[in-house]
């Protein structure tokens, strides 16, 4: 191996000392194609609770829970996508051994009952070895489905703190007025933070519940205690921002790098309600109803990404897609948080929605009506199980006129800085598969792999955009690293270069191409 590595050293300095000088030309301005971005998130929900997605039951073996989330990351790399989304805390238990919460039911069908191995490890392990972003989803309040207290293991904070519980609309939840249950709940999810190498925390729209027709969530005690002469809607928003704020504060100190994302329900507020609200008609308002103030997480930059769910087709009256987008959009502007959209798959083919859904053609349509919003960077689909079921052949649609070029996910605003130095590319072989790229880097978490057509030194917007983008790949211990482009013609002469990318999607300068023989 260290002889190998001499040699290819030697190669990559030698091409590097015989790459010409070329005088410095005018700066141009470069217009990246905005079909072909070279940071997009492109991500789906694999959702554990009721085993939506992930486990589909419960009670499966080690080897068959394993094989199951390795087809579902195998499915997710062959559309395109670069990130998945998977529910690790969906009913105050875990999927992971942690010293706050029993082990979810959802994986054996027992609570508590211990699974057999690390699901969390294995999850995000797979995840990175594909070159998949790993976002950990946590619900925050939610403790059951139903209302049985007695069923928890006794051992379970909600029978150990029963003043905790409130019973509403046949389920049972965390009182999130309660400043132990805050903490807990920050807790219990940091523990994951702390010793999993997972790369954002990602809450979906469960925050104090929906609303339920002729029942009352019972907080008037916590209220008289705790509210501090607020009025009442005011005070629950005060609660949910202080969950918000203070796990934002303790993952950024803990560890800087991962990112902390919300997926609420897409209206903040009616325009009826608020001038500043969309122009909307929904009949439940996140502000409201749920008392998540959305807009305020993004405003304070409390939040690294928002994804609200606009789960209504093009031209919906009640609520547009076509109207909440730019809505949003001028809600992130000026701040440091990206904004993905969140899509609607399980309404596709579904006789009951609306005409819209029974085109096939409509989320695609979608996606290219958000290229007029640069401030959209990605989207995430609803959920695993209806990506793969792929009715009308929606995402093979989008597979075809969103995803033929590679992307990285997007770097948090607040973590744009200078990216790795440019690796030393040592050759660019061919093989029975393709050919094989070989670069020497340190200090990188992934890699970008651009091909010119010809033997060329690339030009400065050649690396704009992702038209010549063939692959990205996660970084392998050592310095020797590979890349395998099965796409290459045979007898077709190119130019291979290489980029290091830093944990957070940094990009550094390309290196010298690489020529392939003909």
């Amino acid at each position: 191996m260290l002889r190998l590595l001499g040699s290819l050293l030697t190669a990559a300095l030698v091409l590097t000392a015989a790459a010409p000088v070329v005088a410095a030309a005018p700066v141009t301005q470069c217009v990246p194609d905005r079909t072909a971005p070279k940071q997009q998130l492109r991500a789906e929900w694999i959702a554990s609770v009721t085993n939506i997605d992930w486990p589909s039951r419960r009670g499966l073996t080690v080897d068959q829970q394993k094989a199951e989330l390795v087809r579902w990351y195998d499915e997710a790399v062959a559309l395109g996508l670069n990130a998945v989304v998977v529910q690790i805390r969906p009913t105050a238990d875990a999927f992971w051994p942690s010293p706050y919460e029993p082990w979810s039911q959802w994986l054996t069908g027992t609570q508590g009952q211990d699974p057999g191995y690390d699901p969390l490890a294995f999850a995000v392990a797979e995840a990175h070895k594909r070159n998949l972003e790993f976002h950990a989803w946590f619900n925050p309040f939610r403790v059951s489905m139903d209302t049985n207290v007695n069923a928890l293991v006794p051992t379970h904070p909600a029978r150990v703190h029963p003043d905790w519980v409130v019973a509403y609309g046949g389920k049972l939840y965390y009182n999130p007025g309660i400043p132990q249950v805050r903490k807990f709940t920050i807790d219990a999810i940091m523990d994951a933070v702390r010793r999993y190498d997972i790369d954002a925390v990602h809450f979906d729209d469960y925050f104090y519940p929906y609303p339920v027709a002729g029942q009352t969530f019972d907080d008037a005690a916590t209220y008289a205690t705790y509210g501090g002469g607020l009025p009442l809607a005011d005070w629950r928003r005060k609660n949910i921002d202080s969950l918000i704020s203070g796990l934002s504060a303790a993952i950024r100190s803990a560890k800087p790098w991962v990112q902390f994302g919300v997926s609420p329900f897409a209206v903040w507020r009616n325009a009826a309600t608020d001038p500043a609200g969309s122009p909307t008609q929904a009949g439940v308002q996140t502000y409201d109803d749920l008392y998540a103030d959305t807009v305020k997480w993004v405003k304070q930059d409390w939040l690294d990404y928002i994804v609200p769910q606009v789960y209504w087709n093009i031209g919906f009256t009640v609520a547009d897609y076509a109207k909440l987008v730019p809505w949003w959009s001028a809600v992130v502007s000026g701040t440091h948080v990206n904004l993905y959209i969140g899509h609607a798959n399980h309404k596709v083919a579904v006789p009951t929605q609306p005409p819209a859904w029974q085109d096939p053609d409509e989320m695609s349509r979608q996606l290219t009506f958000n290229q007029d919003y640069p401030q959209v960077k990605g989207d995430i689909y609803f959920s695993a199980a209806q990506v793969r079921a792929n009715r009308l052949a929606h995402m093979s649609i989008v597979r075809a006129d969103h995803y033929q070029h590679p992307a990285e996910p997007p770097t948090a605003g607040r973590l744009v800085e200078r990216g790795p130095s440019a690796p030393l590319v040592a050759d660019a072989t061919r093989t029975p598969g393709g050919v094989r790229v070989r670069w020497l880097s340190n200090a990188a978490t992934s890699f970008a792999v651009y091909r010119l057509d010809g033997h060329v030194f690339a030009r400065r917007c050649d690396l704009a955009d992702a038209t010549h983008l063939v692959g990205t790949v996660r970084a392998a211990r050592g310095p020797l690293q590979s890349f395998t482009d099965p796409t290459a013609v045979p007898g077709q002469r190119y130019s291979y270069l290489v980029t290091a990318l830093d944990r957070s999607h940094n990009e550094g300068r390309p290196s010298t191409p690489r020529f392939t023989r003909a």
